[in-house]
């Protein structure tokens, strides 16, 4: 007869969990408020849904460095603190939006806001865990949830971007499935510091090798997926275009961080063993991404789908960040999303500013240049802040971006690949011309006809928060410093 087994509340370290269960018990609360009375304001599910990020911030900035916790699944290192705080920082930025008084219909469901929650608590899981079926249930999560904020747009378009996405989310889900199930089979592990151990002593095995190629490419499709690199990016700009603008600008920056930083773990994993090729895989599938997305943004003829090739070519330019495997290239991830953010969700919410029900300037796309022509007449500021957006996102000094790019270039060079600075450089240059062009539509082209048909939603939320990214855009030079020594300690104190 086996002798029971006595688990201790404290060896459990419960309170690894507690920024997850945080946002699970608030979206439940939400759902159960609506339960009990329907008529309640949708505002007060605004206002509880800010008030959990809060307490979810201050949950992730009280957990102690490098931690285990709940049968050891959880992983509370520096990767996994600074990331929850971007998750939810980027969060923070978006719900106020549905405060505005002119706000998408989405925006009046209370289930809106519980999915919200939802979806954080599965990005939180993902990144605060190194065992690969509590990664895959945190990638499911917030995937699942994802999938219904689009659909809730209800739009034509957005029930084909919605279905879109779960398509090629269920193939990424397919390939990371089996990716697992080899290393399972490789090593009788899923976690991944043991995964890395046993495939330590084996790794002059053949066969082994072999079985390892297998795996690594199952995994590289996978997060190639979910992180929009070459091939597998085509899925970005009709999903964007189907989401709303807002919207989209969260989905280019939160769900990317909680799928580079399972890449760090995985991908980290295999060039530590010294499996050089998968470096140079994911050095090629970089390049050619950002190379290639940056031609296509330059044919585009909507702001919106511009904007979707370019977060493509940013996260080419990311990825290649992660094949340096160096303290230094993943401190330019983190350095590189928390500039980012606030310039690319600023630039996609000033979409939204100018809002028409029927399409009057295009019967094809919502945004195309010709509705920001002659912007500088019509609504002064809001030309002055998209240019700022445009300039920064073209890496133009001094805004935030192009502290980002240069960190990102300068551990390129440090690490010895100098002709990958190069190349991300030309592609900068490359970029410039279609951020550029929107610049001159503002500023130098005449306003259409019957611009005056357009009204411009000026709700003082959506002005504060475009404030807020556009003072952390400009202001970027003075906090960078600081943020590159604290990414750079956390992430070291990690061994990444």
């Amino acid at each position: 007869m086996l002798s029971p087994i006595n688990v201790s509340l404290e060896s459990l370290n419960l309170i690894t969990l507690a920024p997850m269960l945080i946002a699970v018990v608030g979206g439940l609360i939400i759902l159960v408020l609506d339960l009990l009375n329907n008529k309640l304001h949708k505002s007060l599910y605004v206002m509880l849904t800010i008030l959990v990020l809060f307490i979810d911030f201050g949950a992730v900035l009280g957990l102690n460095v490098n931690e285990r916790g709940f049968f050891d699944v959880m992983l509370i290192d520096g990767i996994s603190i600074i990331s929850q705080l971007m998750v939810i920082g980027g969060s923070m930025m978006f719900i106020p939006l549905a405060l505005t008084s002119k706000k998408f219909h989405e925006y009046s469901y209370p289930e809106f806001f519980a999915l919200f929650l939802f979806m954080i608590a599965g990005f939180q899981f993902m990144v605060a865990s190194d065992n690969l079926i509590l990664i895959f249930v945190g990638l499911e999560t917030a995937s699942l949830s994802l999938y219904t904020l689009i659909a809730l747009h209800n739009r034509a378009n957005s029930y084909e971007a919605a279905v879109k996405y779960f398509t090629m989310g269920a193939l990424a889900a397919g390939f990371f499935t089996m990716g697992s199930a080899v290393i399972y089979a490789l090593t009788g592990s899923i976690e991944l510091y043991k995964v890395a151990e046993v495939l330590a002593t084996r790794v002059n095995e053949t066969g082994l090798m072999i079985a390892i190629f297998g795996s690594s490419v199952l995994l590289l499709v996978a997060f190639a997926f979910k992180i929009s690199l070459f091939p597998f990016h085509t899925w970005v700009p009709d999903v964007y275009e189907g989401a709303s603008a807002p919207l989209a600008g969260y989905m280019s920056v939160v769900p990317k961080i909680a799928a580079f930083v399972v890449s760090i773990r995985i991908f980290g994993m295999y060039l530590d063993l010294g499996v050089e090729w998968v470096r140079w895989t994911i050095l090629i599938l970089a390049v050619i991404t950002m190379t290639l997305a940056n031609i296509m943004a330059l044919v585009q003829n909507d702001v919106k789908r511009m904007l979707a090739y370019s977060s493509i070519s940013h996260a080419g330019f990311i990825m290649a960040a992660l094949a340096l495997d160096t303290t230094e290239g993943n401190t330019s991830i983190f350095l590189y999303y928390a500039l980012f953010m606030f310039t690319n969700l600023g630039a996609f919410t000033m979409l939204w500013i100018s809002r028409h029900k029927k399409r009057i300037f295009d019967t094809r796309y919502d945004h195309p240049y010709e509705k920001f022509s002659g912007l500088v007449q019509t609504m002064p500021m809001a030309a002055v802040i998209m240019g700022i957006f445009m300039l920064s996102l073209a890496g133009v000094p001094p805004f935030s971006v192009f502290w980002g790019k240069i960190y990102v270039m300068q551990a390129a060079v440090n690490a010895g690949y100098i002709w990958l600075a190069i190349i991300m450089g030309l592609n900068s240059a490359i970029a410039a011309y279609y951020y550029l062009k929107l610049i001159v539509y503002m500023f130098l082209k005449d306003p259409v006809q019957d611009a005056e048909t357009v009204s411009y939603n000026m709700s003082r939320s959506l002005m504060v928060i475009i404030g807020f990214a556009t003072a952390a855009t400009v202001g970027a030079i003075f906090y960078v410093q600081p943020l590159i020594s604290y990414l750079y300690y956390m992430i070291s104190a990690s061994g990444y």
